[in-house]
């Protein structure tokens, strides 16, 4: 394993022990549109104007997620991934890999490898996550589903090395995520695909400092959610993923209380006032990584209006930290999917931040 790697790695895990501390006393801020401001625990507040500051700002942010998804694992899930390859088929640009990998003690992800032919050196690599359908991993590589959302082939066609898994209770992914412990399917999928990347990273075909993320829908906002909490993903797409709590079916929160998202919403934050979290502090919290943000005008599932609050909150993170045209977002006038040209412009803005 390369130093960078280990470095990485390292990171990951003391970002888990530093949440444990910090999620106690984390405050939750009264003001989710304003994310240059840090609280401290007795409620006084002072203004964010450094990079040290946003970065103790965005342990809150973490901390506060974890408060409804459950904590961050650290070392004691990190198994080895004992990969196990099931099924391989030869594509005419690409090699797919039906495999499962190992993501903590007793629980194994199912998931599809795409690796080009004829690559010439590390490439780099993107996580691609699915929407909220019962094949999972088979439609973003192209096996069923809606044909303007087989992303993971068409970046894998582009030259990418691609890992596309299931999210838990969909495709070949049976685990039973609250009798293994976890707090919400949202943490679990976030887990998974950190252990994805570390599989994209051991591969000698990858080059470990530039991976990618991208998803629709469900695989939109576990594509925010994983990004929020692992830094080595450098560039994300997220196509109709979110909104503002608030602005999502008028604040009525039930669609996130599922057993595949976040149960505790239901019983202990029903509503978007009682959340300690929100996406405005979401993407704040993957500044200064690029970021693009693609939200239909007419997506009946997450309000635009919503969307378009988020990212003007954001964007001060990013001019803080100097890096302002990492952030972008496209309001196609088109529904709940993905047209061609707005998987194009994805593909070009993972492109523009991946490429060498």
């Amino acid at each position: 394993m390369s130093s960078s790697v280990t470095r990485l790695l390292s990171s990951v895990l003391l970002l888990a022990a530093a949440l444990a501390a910090t999620a106690a006393e984390a405050p939750v801020s009264p003001n989710r549109a304003n994310l240059l401001v840090l609280r401290d625990a007795s409620g006084k507040e002072r203004p964010v104007r450094s990079r040290q500051e946003w970065e103790r700002r965005r342990r809150h942010i973490l901390a506060n997620m974890e408060k409804v998804m459950g904590p961050l694992p650290g070392a004691e899930k990190r198994v080895p991934l004992d990969v196990r390859v099931e099924q391989e088929e030869q594509e005419p640009t690409y090699v797919r890999r039906k495999l499962t990998y190992a993501s903590a003690p007793g629980e194994r992800v199912p998931a599809y490898l795409l690796i080009p032919k004829g690559l010439r050196g590390k490439a780099p690599a993107v996580l691609c996550l699915h929407q909220t359908v019962q094949i999972g991993k088979g439609e973003p590589v192209g096996l069923g589903g809606a044909a303007t959302l087989h992303y993971a082939r068409e970046l894998a066609e582009r030259g990418y090395v691609v890992l596309a898994p299931d999210y838990p209770r969909f495709g070949d992914h049976a685990t039973d995520v609250y009798a293994r412990g976890w707090d919400s399917g949202s943490m679990k999928a976030v887990w998974d695909n950190m252990r994805g990347i570390d599989l994209l990273q051991s591969l000698p075909e990858v080059d470990d400092d530039r991976i990618g993320c991208i998803g629709h829908s469900l695989g939109g906002h576990n594509t925010l959610f994983t990004s929020a909490f692992d830094t080595r993903i450098r560039a994300l797409v997220s196509n109709c993923g979110f909104t503002a709590f608030a602005r999502y079916y008028g604040g009525n929160l039930t669609g996130w209380t599922g057993v595949s998202y976040m149960p505790r919403i239901r019983t202990t934050y029903p509503t978007p006032d009682k959340m300690p979290f929100d996406f405005h502090e979401v993407v704040g919290a993957v500044a200064p990584r690029a970021f693009l943000a693609i939200a239909p005008v007419r997506d009946s599932n997450f309000d635009v209006t919503g969307v378009r609050e988020v990212m003007a909150a954001a964007a001060p993170v990013y001019r803080l930290l100097g890096r302002e045209e990492r952030l972008s977002a496209l309001y196609p006038d088109a529904g709940h999917d993905w047209p061609a040209e707005m998987r194009e412009a994805a593909y070009r803005w993972l492109d523009r931040w991946l490429r060498r």
